[in-house]
């Protein structure tokens, strides 16, 4: 073999050699991760779950997409509990906050101006040292993990901040009463404030007797010029492009449509005039007055679709979309005070928009929310589902997507073989939640709803969902073995709770 053969020879075999690296189909990837959280959004104020009033475009693009959920339920009805649930996969009657808590052994916790003077009153109970949430899991498995928005879960100087359980980034408030307000004088970015333009107005200010209501300029206090989602979207946008080459997580916890009812201008400007003009709000239901109530509502919700179609752009400019699960939902039903109007705009939709029904209650209008997932090449196109899930299930869902491991002590089931149209997806035998001394269980087409005392366990309630789904009638009385194996549930799931300030006697708690 000649000395110019064995060159030709050896050019070929590098030459076939390069080629097949090549075109080796690469691994597949584990996806970016995307956890939208609105604030006391209804089941029924997006345009793909029946809103006619609202338009929320870029949401219901989502849903076309992707898949949408008609039976995913919170983790609670209030914020603070529904969150500590979404967290740490463990429902209401193992996770470590149970109900929303100002701390208020500590001074003045409500007052903004002592608050920003010292910042050992801002924030909320923390959860214990030693609670793990999905944030470390991910962190853990080789995820770039932010946040912003509203935590709730602890406050400064402890053990239980974002940048403390799991996350690598956070911009937004620690503190919910802060978060009264979309105007404030200072967010955190990670552990330190973050001073905004902006001056603090005492929560819930009244309208002035002295000035008229009906002039717009008199409303021109509750405007500022640092409008926080404006730059808490700016910092998510700028972790995502620097995390692009990365896997990363992010929990965009908005407090949107949550009152206080501000919204950018422009976009009340497009209410007013498609809804007309409209009585004013003068913050005699707490948070700041609003000169056109129904007008600013739906301009926040407008807003953050408008946000959502935002970084859904940028991600495809990024060319990192199509491999993204994006998912969107909210912490619990809809609110029915600081000038929100429920029934006005039938935010629990289907589900029944009473006060008395929607957030804070163990009805589904206080706890079922819209949920909407979306990832391209993975979850069919404008499918719908009704499997039966909840907060719970969004832990094991994520670790299951990641690569990780399950931790053994989680209350929640995978939801990945629903989001992939596979057979195969194990169901809940039960849904449980308590909230105070309250207590709700899903079982099956069956819901239970018990209202308890101090001192003594409350009657329990049963309702047909299936025919009922407003829970209008009390069927207890006809199914007295439904209500021995709900109250039976409700007895096993409830473990004493770990924070003092949440123990409930009545529920056995010493």
């Amino acid at each position: 073999m000649t000395n110019k053969f064995k060159i030709l020879c050896l050019i070929v075999l590098v030459s076939v050699f390069t080629f097949s690296c090549e075109t080796k189909e690469k691994p597949t990837t584990k996806p970016n991760i995307i956890y939208i959280l609105a604030d006391d959004l209804g089941y029924g104020e997006l345009g793909c779950y029946g809103q006619t009033k609202i338009e929320t475009p870029n949401i219901d693009q989502l849903a076309k997409e992707g898949m949408m959920f008609t039976q995913h339920y919170s983790g609670s009805a209030v914020c603070a509990p529904s969150r500590s649930v979404l967290l740490t996969g463990k429902h209401s009657g193992h996770s470590d906050i149970r109900n929303n808590s100002g701390w208020g052994s500590r001074g003045d916790v409500w007052n903004i101006f002592a608050m920003l003077k010292d910042s050992t009153l801002e924030g909320n109970l923390p959860m214990q040292d030693n609670t793990i949430t999905i944030a470390n899991i991910l962190q853990n498995a080789g995820y770039k993990t932010g946040m912003s928005g509203k935590w709730g879960l602890g406050a400064p100087h402890t053990n239980s901040t974002p940048t403390k359980k799991g996350f690598d980034f956070f911009i937004g408030y620690n503190c919910q009463r802060i978060a009264h307000t979309y105007y404030p004088p200072f967010l955190y970015k990670n552990d330190k404030r973050l001073y905004l333009n902006n001056e603090a107005i005492p929560l819930s200010e009244k309208f002035p007797k002295d000035k008229d209501p009906l002039d717009e300029t008199n409303y021109e206090r509750y405007t500022q010029p640092d409008y926080a989602p404006d730059v808490m979207y700016n910092e998510m946008e700028n972790f995502i492009v620097e995390n692009s080459d990365n896997k990363f997580f992010f929990y965009w916890a908005s407090l949107i449509p949550h009152v206080a009812l501000q919204a950018p201008q422009r976009w009340v400007d497009y209410y007013v005039e498609k809804f007309g003009n409209e009585e004013p709000y003068l913050g005699n239901q707490g948070y700041y007055p609003h000169r056109y109530p129904h007008a600013a509502y739906a301009a926040m919700i407008s807003y953050l679709d408008e946000n959502v179609g935002k970084l859904v752009a940028k991600l495809k400019e990024l060319g990192i979309y199509d491999n993204t699960l994006i998912i969107f939902t909210s912490d619990n039903g809809p609110t029915f005070n600081g000038g929100a109007d429920p029934e006005w705009f039938e935010s629990a939709g289907i589900l029944g928009n009473e006060r008395r029904k929607i957030k804070g209650s163990f009805d589904d209008g206080g706890i079922r929310v819209p949920m909407i997932a979306s990832w391209p090449g993975k979850i069919k196109v404008g499918s719908k589902t009704d499997h039966i899930s909840a907060f719970w299930d969004v832990l094991p869902t994520l670790c299951e997507v990641a690569g990780a491991t399950i931790p053994d002590d989680t209350d929640g089931i995978s939801m990945l073989q629903t989001f992939l149209g596979n057979e195969g997806q194990i169901e809940h035998y039960s849904l449980y939640w308590e909230l105070g001394r309250n207590q709700a269980v899903r079982m099956g087409k069956w819901k239970g709803i018990r209202k308890n005392g101090k001192e003594e366990l409350g009657i329990l309630e049963l309702y047909n969902l299936e025919n009922d789904i407003q829970e209008s009638n009390n069927v207890a009385d006809d199914f007295p073995e439904i209500v021995k194996q709900i109250e039976t549930i409700m007895q096993n799931e409830h473990k004493p709770a770990a924070i003092s300030a949440f123990k409930q006697k009545v529920l056995g708690d010493k």
